[in-house]
């Protein structure tokens, strides 16, 4: 065996390798402690990082409509204004929406949840009546129903109970409580800093990024590596912009179509099923549950027409709709999106549910790629 200079760097490197990974497995717990070190030191970084990737889909467009390229080629100061004042209104857009949320529907939540209460106590003297017309025939289930009383009473005070004891160990636990909100403030400051410098300067960051690529691997690997990047930013930012248009076209279906047929809870079903959407195949079911109980509190009958509604205006956005505004931008077949939001729910929850469909359909589309380049490959030997 000829141990030349490349060969026995190769062999230090796997030697090197093995003893790290055996020393890794024997003291795991030091890794995972080092992993979790290390990750709370970047973890500003990485959440800046998704709000860049965020703020960039709005900030893009606002850019592309405001300042066209053609434009401001002949305007010096057009150039230098044109990516700061998108981002700012790129963060008052995001900023509008949330205060719309927070001074629109929490006032009503409000007010539903107060009159809750109530709701419930005038339904269920309803409810018992109405069981006991359906099982009229049936002795030993109305005599049940006409003994079945609540003690509001007796479930208030054992409420209360609950309440005070957790009040008392959130309590004794302020100073941690207190640390673990600074620190998430913190850390959202320094995310957010960071953002603003990557939306800044995203062409110079990428040029750079590119050069350490080529300067530290072969330039085969480096243009697979650009590849990737550029299929992962297509298919997530597709995603993005096509699930958000897609939440608010359905959302405002809701509302429009509750309003005419004067179902309570309007404008607070219409939000919450819009935001709802954004969790890809259950979130609209979930929207749909709670908007069902809300109104069965007000009306029984009415929350059965709503589940008919919810039916017929999910059927209209599933088949019209959602093909045309998301359409086949994320490339995945239903199974492997129905995989996708399983996993990604059991492992991150509803974030992972966003994240792990354009993450799947990312490795889909490389698996792919691969497979047709080996059967080409084998064709033509």
């Amino acid at each position: 065996m000829n141990l030349n200079r490349e060969t026995m760097k190769k062999l230090m490197m796997l030697i090197t390798f093995t003893v790290l990974l055996l020393v890794g497995v024997q003291r795991l717990d030091a890794v995972f402690g080092a992993v979790r070190f290390l990750w709370g030191i970047g973890f500003p970084f990485a959440l800046g990082g998704a709000i860049a990737f965020i703020l960039n889909v709005p900030m893009t467009a606002l850019e592309q409509w405001l300042f066209p390229r053609r434009k401001m080629e002949k305007s010096r100061l057009g150039k230098k204004l044109a990516r700061p004042l998108s981002m700012v209104l790129a963060i008052l857009l995001v900023l509008g929406v949330i205060s719309l949320v927070i001074f629109v529907v929490v006032p009503e939540l409000g007010t539903t949840a107060a009159g809750l209460g109530a709701s419930v106590e005038a339904f269920l003297p309803r409810a018992q009546e109405w069981l006991e017309d359906i099982f009229r025939n049936n002795d030993q289930i109305v005599a049940w129903i006409e003994n079945l009383e609540m003690n509001w009473e007796k479930i208030v005070e054992n409420a209360w109970n609950f309440f005070r004891s957790g009040a008392g160990s959130v309590l004794s636990s302020t100073m941690t409580v207190a640390r673990t909100i600074i620190s998430a403030v913190t850390n959202f400051f320094i995310g957010f800093v960071f953002a603003c410098y990557v939306l800044l300067q995203k062409e110079k960051l990428g040029e750079q990024s590119r050069k350490l690529l080529r300067a530290l691997l072969p330039e085969k690997q480096v243009d697979y590596m650009l590849h990737v990047c550029s299929l992962s930013h297509r298919t997530f930012s597709s995603f993005i912009t096509g699930q958000c248009m897609e939440a608010v076209i359905l959302g405002a279906m809701f509302f429009v179509a509750m309003s005419i047929l004067r179902f309570p809870y309007a404008l607070l079903v219409g939000v919450l099923v819009a935001f709802t959407a954004l969790i890809p195949i259950f979130g609209a079911f979930i929207g749909c549950v709670v908007g069902a109980f809300l109104i069965l509190m007000v009306n029984p009958a009415q929350a059965l027409g709503f589940i008919v509604l919810f039916q017929v205006l999910q059927q209209i956005e599933g088949n019209l709709i959602y093909p045309r505004v998301v359409g086949n931008s994320v490339g995945l077949p239903a199974i492997w999106v129905l995989v996708a939001v399983t996993v990604g729910g059991n492992l991150m929850g509803i974030v992972g549910m966003l994240i792990f469909i354009p993450m799947v359909s990312v490795l889909y589309t490389l698996l792919r790629e691969w497979m047709y380049g080996r059967l080409e490959q084998k064709q033509a030997e």
